[in-house]
């Protein structure tokens, strides 16, 4: 395997977590000497018994005593049923060969035939399949073991990282073993246990990083760990030593996604599985055949030479097995043998797929005996390994002071030891088996369950309402966090890595959004701290009163204030960046490119809004906070100081932000339509946009129309691959003239525009919907006669030639098939667009909204973990759920980086369940759009009924009206 394979290194950390003894595991005999002892004399005495020696990831051993004719799988069986192992398949045992390289033990060969002198040889349980996100390990111990992995690959130099990231790693690795940051219990730690191989050179550096991690449980710590590792490339890599047809040495590897070349440490290649056609060797040479598309006709072999055969069908065999268990639905069945001749490997991948194990574990993890971790904080009292970390098997009676061997192994499970307090339950998902706290999105079951979970969690919490205001501070500080690296580092990457933004605009864009960035950073770890505190859940020996958050938002709330003038800037830099866009192809291109990321589930220029939104959020929930507090109350007075900081602060900005949003969405909707230029044009503000029917030649079509201060617009859904809206006609406000017009022409909710050009007939899908319209339209068209600006621009834009109508005609225009087919494109259909922009949703909701909805749904925006549920499903997914932009978005955890789906609001009704919806839970409520039905449940009455107001500020904007054109055609239309 490579120089680093090659040796094996014994590690001196004991398994504290796990309670396990230490030992070095180092073996004593001479070359040729036999065990001695009760194990060798008792193996010979009942002359079957084969005693193999596993030792676990926390370092602790074990014996196991197996028929010396066994295949592999019974001990590999043993071993994850003495580990209480569920999710096993990503688990193996390996041991080093005669040529020294670590091998893995084959599940279906005797073990005889794999391993020379099995009773001699060192077994260790090791991860084998890297998933590429732990999010995809449901079990909170499987997690655990992962992270005892990366200590493992971080001591042996597996694991490359700088050494920044390994003191960051280390510092997650020492919470998790010994809690919240004590100097003398770091030192002694680091003293007692090496994690890295330069450890003493980053020491300080490790325990000021551990400082930063106050209230962080294990679980948490886990989570962390493998957050940060699998973001390395050189995460789950074991290297193969080999040479390609020049002689070059490399190493090849393989990993969830294909194989990979590695020159040194650096990956130059990687051949994704759907690309390769068909893996093979031959003798020495390692042979990978690409489908002919990928280098051409001509290239479709690869060849690498390796050391040995032996070395060469090893890595074939594990790149079967990563295919098969990553790739595969089902586990692959082995071949019939042929009765006279065989001809090359018959090998197989034995165990259980991904997917298999995945649903295996869905069905079956509620049924497993439910455990806790518990910390002993660091007292004077306990010596460092005292002080342990152990999983806690609920069920088990088993006292730790009477059995001093802990282990892993345990037949009964691990053991339990009883802390001085309680720890309480986290909302980082992961922390338990429950479904309540599952980062996967996947379906559950077991009510009763999740029954004992909602209880244990609400008895931890504390349920003051000030709490929940608090926490509401802290989740959608969270989500502005992330809003913010949008700009900091996912666009900022994309125009370096294209140089394609002037050095003057860099300039200007990044020095007034980073240092807002930074210290909003520092912001979101005080907040978090002191919910934790808040909570209970730091073992932090600190004394005070911290059941408030008054102090801590006066405290930055001031020291915002110095951020005042960055603030400022940002008029002027969505100007120079619209100015640029236009200008600069290169740019343009790399920014409508950005937008189709993932990552942008928003317009971009909206993330440069968010800094002074937030400062509204501060305001709205300050204003909350004080009026739940009475005057007496110790923490109002610092809520209202603070509360006094921001209104000042957001009283300066305000007429700022209001002409920010506007511009935001002028220049959204300058992309969005075709055939119309500089809709940014000074002076002119949006006033609404939403869909009507237009009366044509074929009836009643369906049209977008867009009302500005100065003009309406109307346009159609074109059929380009940008689902952009095509500009029909332009009527200047100037001289209109609105009537209701339903006796007229039997259309309901109907009402016709006169203007200078031309007379239209539209119908709107509601009379609520009618009434916006033409109240808004009535106040557009005074304040353009107020204005008196006649501008000669706004001429006769309808597409044809209406040279010979009249200024009464009506206009009944002529409607292509292309048209009249886009009109009926589904909103799920959308997966060229750049995002769903609200005038996509009114268009396929039939509604619309007006400035004023967008300026409501900025003050509602709102984030927080809800469990989610289907009308007919029968368990519950917990997601990190955003509300923005009229829209839920659904996460794993608050700290992904882009939506895994989205809900768009407008048109849903909001309410409570129905007793036939047969949902007995508090804290629910129920989203509906015609036969789509999603339940929602909540943490507490102040997180449920936040949601509510949110949303119904959203969904309320629709009127919630039933769609205008029946199934029988353009013109079938009743008054219901």
């Amino acid at each position: 395997m490579g120089e680093i394979e090659g040796s094996y290194r014994v590690l001196q950390t004991p398994g504290t977590r796990l309670g396990a003894q230490f030992n070095a595991g180092i073996s004593t005999l001479e070359p040729g000497q036999s065990l001695s002892g009760n194990m060798v004399s008792g193996s010979k005495s009942h002359g079957r018994g084969l005693q193999i020696r596993v030792q676990g990831l926390d370092d602790s051993q074990e014996f196991f005593d197996i028929d010396p004719k066994a295949l592999g799988q019974p001990l590999l069986t043993e071993v994850f049923h003495r580990g209480n192992l569920i999710e096993s398949d990503y688990f193996g045992l390996e041991f080093q060969n005669m040529q020294m390289n670590w091998v893995w033990l084959e599940p279906t060969k005797p073990i005889m035939k794999q391993v020379r002198r099995p009773a001699n040889t060192l077994f260790r349980l090791s991860v084998k399949f890297f998933p590429p996100d732990p999010g995809q390990l449901q079990e909170e111990y499987t997690r655990y073991l992962f992270s005892l992995q990366m200590k493992r690959d971080l001591m042996e130099g597996r694991l490359i990282c700088t050494e920044n990231t390994g003191a960051l790693l280390a510092s997650h690795l020492v919470q998790s073993e010994i809690g919240d940051y004590d100097d003398i219990a770091d030192r002694d730690f680091l003293r007692m246990n090496k994690l890295l191989p330069y450890q003493e050179k980053v020491q300080e550096r490790i325990m000021e990083l551990h400082r930063r991690h106050l209230g962080q449980t294990p679980a948490e710590s886990d989570f962390q760990i493998l957050e940060i590792a699998r973001k390395l490339e050189m995460y789950g890599v074991r290297f193969h030593p080999a040479a390609d047809r020049e002689g070059t040495k490399i190493n090849l590897a393989v990993a969830h996604m294909g194989l990979q070349v590695f020159q040194g440490h650096t990956k130059i290649n990687t051949f994704n599985w759907s690309k390769i056609r068909k893996l093979s060797f031959k003798r020495k040479r390692f042979l990978i055949k690409l489908h002919p598309e990928v280098h051409g006709p001509h290239q479709d072999t690869l060849e690498f030479m390796m050391a040995s055969r032996d070395e060469c069908k090893i890595f074939w065999k594990i790149c079967v097995e990563y295919h098969s268990f990553f790739r595969l639905f089902d586990q692959p069945q082995p071949k019939s043998k042929a009765i006279l001749f065989t001809r090359g490997s018959s090998f197989r991948y034995s165990g259980r797929t991904q997917k298999q194990l995945v649903e295996y574990v869905r069905e079956n993890g509620a049924k497993r005996t439910p455990y806790q971790r518990f910390v002993f904080p660091y007292t004077r009292i306990y010596s460092l390994s005292e002080r342990l970390v152990v999983f806690c098997n609920l069920s088990s009676t088993d006292s730790v002071v009477d059995s001093p061997q802990l282990s892993p192994f345990n037949s009964k499970g691990p053991l339990c030891l009883s802390p001085s307090f309680q720890m309480s339950t986290l909302s980082l998902p992961g922390q338990t088996p429950s479904p309540l706290q599952s980062p996967i999105l996947s379906e559950v079951g077991s009510n009763a369950r999740l029954e004992e979970e909602e209880e244990g969690r609400r008895k931890r919490f504390p349920t003051d309402k000030a709490y929940f205001i608090a926490k509401e501070i802290l989740t959608t500080e969270r989500t502005y966090l992330k809003d913010l690296e949008v700009i900091t580092v996912w666009f900022r990457s994309a125009v370096i890595k294209d140089n394609a933004m002037p050095e003057g605009l860099m300039t200007l864009l990044f020095s007034n959004i980073d240092p807002i960035y930074e210290f909003h950073r520092g912001f979101l770890k005080e907040l978090d701290q002191r919910l934790a505190l808040w909570e209970g859940r730091s073992n932090a020996h600190v004394k005070g009163d911290y059941q408030r958050i008054g102090d801590v938002m006066l405290r930055n709330m001031c020291a915002l204030k110095e951020f005042t003038s960055y603030l400022q800037k940002h008029d002027e830099v969505l100007t120079e960046l619209e100015k640029a866009t236009k200008r600069l192809k290169k740019l343009e291109t790399v920014y409508k490119e950005f937008e189709l990321q993932k990552v942008c589930y928003l317009p971009l220029n909206t993330f440069l809004l968010k800094p002074i939104q937030r400062l509204m959020h501060y305001k709205l929930i300050l204003e909350r906070l004080c009026k739940h507090y009475s005057p007496a109350h110790r923490d109002h007075d610092d809520c209202k100081e603070a509360l006094k900081e921001v209104a000042e602060i957001a009283t300066q900005l305000q007429s700022s932000l209001i002409r920010l949003e506007n511009f935001q969405k002028l220049t959204e909707l300058q992309r969005d339509l075709i055939g119309i230029e500089n809709l940014t044009a000074p002076g002119r503000e949006f006033i609404r946009e939403g869909c009507l029917f237009k009366l044509t030649k074929k009836g009643l079509q369906q049209r977008m129309f867009f009302l500005f201060s100065d003009m309406l617009l109307y346009t159609s859904k074109g059929v380009t691959a940008t689902n952009q809206f095509k500009v029909h006609g332009q009527l200047p406000l100037y001289g209109m003239i609105i009537e209701e017009s339903e006796n007229e022409w039997s259309v309901p909710h109907c009402f016709t525009i006169y203007s200078a050009q031309r007379t239209i007939v539209v119908a709107a899908s509601s009379k609520v919907e009618m009434g916006k319209w033409i109240e808004d339209l009535n106040m557009a068209i005074d304040l353009a006669k107020k204005s008196q600006e006649k501008s000669s621009i706004f001429l006769d834009a309808e597409l044809g030639d209406h040279s010979n109508r009249s200024s009464d005609e009506v206009s009944l225009e002529q409607e292509s098939e292309d048209d009249m087919n886009s009109s009926r494109t589904s909103l799920e259909k959308q997966t060229h667009h750049r995002a769903n922009t609200t005038m996509h949703v009114c268009w396929h909701r039939n509604t619309s909204v007006s400035m004023s909805d967008h300026s409501l749904a900025v003050e509602n925006q709102l984030s927080g973990y809800l469990l989610r549920k289907f009308k007919n499903s029968n368990g519950w997914q917990k997601l990190w759920v955003v509300f923005t932009n009229f829209c839920l978005f659904f996460y794993k955890t608050h700290q992904d980086d882009f939506p895994l789906a989205s809900l768009p609001l407008l048109g849903y009704t909001v309410s409570t369940p129905e007793e036939s919806d047969s949902i007995h839970k508090e804290y629910v409520f129920k989203l509906q759009f015609k036969s789509h039905v999603y339940f929602f449940r909540a943490e507490s009455e102040y997180t449920f009924e936040r949601w509510m107001e949110v949303i119904k500020s959203a969904a309320s904007t629709t009127g919630r009206m039933s769609l205008l054109i029946p199934k029988g055609g353009p013109m079938e239309i009743n008054g219901n």
